[in-house]
């Protein structure tokens, strides 16, 4: 059906694509179908050997007439419950192993964007792509592409076995099954077409609603807006709820409209036979068989009209999906063209920016223009300016989220020959707003190495001013909350660079540490993780900040994009 969407790293093109990646391979999920096929097939062969047993009991022949019929219904009883069983265990197995692997995919495809090219993305929405929407897929093979492929070829089946029995019968069922399916889809797409096509959006809507509440609950809280906030994820929820109440309405009539059909499709039966076992072609047994078995197709052709309702959710899915990264990224962004080989490219003589360029995704004029700077090994470089004068642009160019134009080389080597992850193996950054996982310390700091011992650990911490800190929190197994909410803005920033110490980045970029901390705090903090890195280790400090004299061997200042002098 497809090959493994694993390997499909590239952006997501087309809706079609999603959906392709979503099917298992055909080795993995024809056991499904199979079993699918046997586990239907049995239900309607129960009915119809049940029927002629009944029948043919009551004309009190001998017992070795019955006896093939009493073992065929005990082996149709069994084997249905087997088939079923085989085909829900293999089915799950193939679907979710392949959801795994879609999840996969789109978090590669995030990843190059990350974190630039999501600034203008909600995060509710792309939570709602990687989770809902993604989770939505499985419903491609398991209700959709599994009732097609079983049930209708049942249906089928049964239609042939009729016509051979009595071929009026069979004709009238036909007939009837054709009916109930165009009158159930038609039902169903005027219905609850709509609904199912906004569940997905409205899912997102409210995911993001509820992100931004409590995101920002201390901030809504205290300018009295919390209660406006929940009214909006009331709303969302009560649209969110109307949908699929009216989705639920709609599969509601379609199970009744097919339950209708096979009652009209029994009585049409008794009606088709009725001359012929009046005239003797058609004995009792036969009979019961004709009129009993479309019950039985009905039942599993039932599946049908309500896969044509989940292929419109997980059409709505895929495009949600397939829309949630741009096919194309966006301009700025540094491309991932060089596949990365995980060595961090030689220091050498440092790093050199020659009449470079940076722009943000999005923008029309560059951030930074024309930028010539030289960073040593060793040095400890002060970037200062005001805000917005393209100082976290230059951070993020040196580590290769954003495309530099003109000249970068690191030792003499053009970065646009680098990988990106191997650039960020040799430059580090410190960001502006530490990213703290719900975790225990020890967690947020293994992810830089996670080779390190607990005693390694705790020398990085007491490396950055921590160790007493540590100690008073009871070790490397306290938590530091979502987001970092148990850690002061200072001890988040301490945390921060103990994990690049760990790494041990020869050049690392510190964004605005002193951010968020207070002012009395601040020349304490910088001069502790200042005097933390290696003298060995170049160090890009950017702050609006004074430094404290002697901690820096060199001052730059941007104004307006431009390097001048400080």
């Amino acid at each position: 059906m497809t090959t493994d969407a694993a390997t499909e790293s590239a952006l997501p093109a087309t809706t079609a694509s999603v959906l392709r990646g979503a099917l298992p391979r055909v080795r993995r999920f024809w056991p499904s179908l199979a079993a699918g096929f046997a586990a239907e097939a049995s239900a309607v062969a129960l009915l119809a050997v049940s029927a002629w047993l009944i029948v043919r009991a009551s004309e009190q022949p001998d017992l070795l007439y019955l006896s093939v019929a009493v073992v065929g219904v005990r082996f149709f009883a069994l084997s249905r419950a087997v088939f079923r069983y085989l085909e829900r265990l293999a089915g799950h197995d193939a679907a979710l192993r392949q959801l795994a692997a879609t999840r996969a995919s789109l978090v590669r495809r995030l990843v190059p964007l990350a974190p630039d090219g999501l600034s203008r993305t909600r995060r509710g929405s792309v939570l709602g792509a990687l989770v809902d929407d993604v989770d939505e897929l499985q419903n491609l093979p398991l209700r959709v592409v599994q009732p097609l492929v079983s049930s209708a070829t049942v249906a089928i089946a049964a239609v042939v076995f009729i016509a051979i029995v009595w071929w009026p019968a069979a004709l009238t069922m036909l007939v009837c099954l054709v009916v109930a399916g165009v009158v159930a889809w038609l039902w169903g797409w005027v219905a609850g077409a709509r609904a199912e096509r906004d569940i997905a959006p409205l899912r997102a809507v409210l995911a993001d609603a509820v992100h931004d509440h409590f995101g920002s609950l201390d901030v809504l809280i205290a300018y009295g807006a919390e209660e406006q906030s929940r009214r909006v994820i009331d709303s969302a929820d009560a649209r969110l709820r109307d949908a699929i109440t009216r989705r639920a309405g709609a599969q509601a009539g379609t199970a009744a409209i097919v339950s209708l059909a096979a009652g009209v499709a029994s009585i049409a039966a008794v009606l088709a036979s009725a001359p012929a076992a009046a005239s003797g072609t058609l004995t009792g047994p036969l009979v019961a068989v004709v009129v009993l078995v479309p019950m039985a197709v009905f039942e599993v052709f039932a599946s049908v009209p309500m896969a044509a309702s989940a292929w419109r959710q997980v059409h709505s899915s895929a495009a949600r999906i397939a829309g949630s990264v741009p096919t194309v990224p966006p301009d700025g962004l540094a491309p991932e063209s060089v596949p990365a080989v995980g060595e961090a490219p030689p220091l050498g003589v440092g790093l050199t920016l020659r009449g470079a360029s940076v722009s943000w995704p999005g923008a029309t004029l560059p951030a930074l223009r024309d930028v010539d700077l030289d960073i040593r090994p060793g040095e400890r470089l002060l970037v200062i300016g005001s805000s917005g004068a393209g100082k976290s642009t230059l951070a993020h160019a040196l580590v290769r989220f954003l495309e530099t134009d003109g000249t970068y080389d690191i030792g003499k080597r053009s970065v646009h020959d680098l990988a990106n992850d191997d650039v960020r193996l040799t430059v580090g950054l410190c960001e502006q707003r530490p990213m703290m996982f719900d975790e225990d310390i020890r967690q947020n700091l293994l992810f830089a190495d996670d080779s390190a011992s607990d005693a390694q650990l705790e020398a990085a911490l007491e490396r950055v001013g921590l160790g007493s800190w540590l100690e008073a929190r009871g070790g490397l197994s306290a938590r530091v909350g979502e987001r970092g909410a148990l850690v002061s803005g200072g001890q988040a920033q301490r945390i921060s660079l103990a994990r690049a110490l760990l790494r041990g980045f020869p050049v690392l970029v510190l964004d605005e540490p002193t951010a968020g901390v207070d002012p009395e705090a601040s020349d304490v903090l910088l001069t502790d993780l200042l005097s933390a890195v290696g003298a060995d280790q170049a160090v890009v400090l950017i702050s609006h900040v004074t430094v404290p004299a002697g901690l820096v061997d060199r001052t730059v200042r941007i104004h307006e994009g431009r390097l001048v002098q400080a």
